[in-house]
């Protein structure tokens, strides 16, 4: 199945194959800055992600170990990649429904905001 996914404005639009049918979310605390609260995400070899338009795609560099990138245009958090990696997670929310995904896992649980309850859909790991 050939996923779709765009920002809110579509300045940045793409089509996923062979992306994990699972989405991660992640409670770290630079997560939930970038992205406004945790971050939920699938995964794709960047190989496996075709771009229809990329001219609101930019990157920044999030840390040592990431960068991240999101529409200049809109302001939409998309996609993180480890530096040096061959893959990419990418936002669970700008997918293009079905995606027919199931949640996997919570991750950096231990980072979770005050404001929220971590449902009990998937296996909880503190860090």
């Amino acid at each position: 199945m050939v996923l779709q996914g765009k920002c809110a404005c579509g300045a940045v639009a793409f089509g996923i194959e062979n992306a994990r049918e699972t989405v991660t979310f992640c409670h770290c605390s630079q997560c939930r800055r970038t992205s406004g609260h945790y971050w939920a995400s699938t995964r794709a070899d960047v190989s496996d992600v075709t771009f229809s338009r990329d001219e609101g795609l930019a990157w920044f560099q999030s840390s040592q170990d990431a960068r991240r990138g999101f529409c200049k245009t809109c302001g939409a958090s998309l996609f993180y990649q480890p530096i040096g990696a061959n893959h990419l997670g990418i936002a669970a929310g700008c997918l293009d429904l079905p995606t027919g995904m199931r949640p996997a896992k919570h991750i950096f649980t231990a980072d979770a905001g005050d404001y929220y309850t971590i449902p009990d859909d998937a296996p909880h790991i503190p860090d």
